[in-house]
């Protein structure tokens, strides 16, 4: 808007040609609102740095001795471990599930959008606490024959354990988001190239694979990028289930040494590393496929 405010002042100075009128100098424009504001948050920035390095509260030498402490580098390794887990899940179940909306078979088309719906519906806290408690509905789960007998029996609390309930709280919810997201960037590539390769003989898979998929990544990659860095937040949920990931592990720590807020800062500081970290790479990957 400034910059079209400038231009105008400029042109104002010249003729039809493009040259300046004689005896006319330009003026360039002055913004004191831009002025004003600038002034006012950078004294915002300097007296908030100023409060965190001198309010001891903050307890900054306690945050530099627990931030690479072994138990918060563990918590935080596993903080990975079920992101990258659970997103795998979501994805490869959400791909499934986004094809099977839209499938023309009925019966698929119905069931995937009751399991988007149903998973969409409850918050991911909850199903965390239902899988860990799984348990009280079903004391042992079994694998055999419907109605005959079963081949393999094994007592439900030795299966789901903490990560296992995590694992499944948070991938079968993410593969419901996943599924939307995979289907939207289906549907934003022109129906008429599917027709025209099916016109060639194409099978269906391999119309998917060569045509559709390649062009909506551009369409998925940042909603699902988003997704991740929102698995890497979610993880911290899983602490109400006593799974020590990057949270729970301080948790753990300033439940012993009531030092709360250093402990809280050390896991944002990790949080803030990593979904940076991810940001870069998700940028890199994006500008790969807008190049394509």
């Amino acid at each position: 808007m400034n910059d079209r405010a400038d231009n105008v002042t400029a042109a104002a100075t010249s003729d039809e040609g493009g040259q300046l009128t004689p005896g006319l100098v330009p003026v360039k424009r002055k913004h004191p609102g831009q002025w004003a504001a600038t002034l006012v948050a950078t004294v915002l920035i300097i007296l908030i740095a100023i409060s965190v390095s001198t309010n001891p509260g903050f307890e900054w030498p306690v945050v530099g001795q627990y931030l690479f402490d072994v138990r918060i580098l563990e918590g935080l390794l596993k903080t990975l471990e079920l992101t990258v887990i659970a997103m795998a899940i979501g994805l490869v179940l959400g791909t499934l599930l986004a094809l099977m909306r839209l499938s023309n078979n009925r019966l698929l088309n119905v069931l995937s959008w009751l399991y988007i719906w149903f998973f969409r519906s409850i918050p991911p806290l909850v199903q965390l606490i239902f899988w860990y408690n799984f348990a009280a509905l079903y004391q042992t789960l079994k694998i055999g024959i419907p109605f005959g007998p079963s081949l393999l029996e094994a007592n439900t609390n030795s299966i789901i354990s903490p990560f296992t309930a995590a694992i499944l709280g948070l991938g079968l919810a993410q593969a419901a988001y996943t599924a939307e997201v995979i289907r939207g960037g289906i549907l934003s590539v022109p129906r008429g190239q599917f027709l025209a390769a099916r016109a060639v003989g194409m099978p269906g898979a391999l119309i998917m694979r060569r045509i559709i998929l390649p062009q909506s990544m551009k369409v998925i990659i940042p909603p699902i990028g988003n997704e991740v860095i929102s698995m890497i937040k979610n993880t911290s949920l899983v602490s109400v289930i006593s799974f020590a990931e990057l949270l729970y592990s301080a948790q753990l720590i300033y439940s012993r040494t009531y030092q709360t807020i250093p402990l809280l800062i050390v896991a944002c500081i990790w949080y803030l590393v990593v979904v940076s970290l991810f940001t870069l790479g998700q940028s890199f990957v994006e500008r790969k496929y807008r190049e394509r």
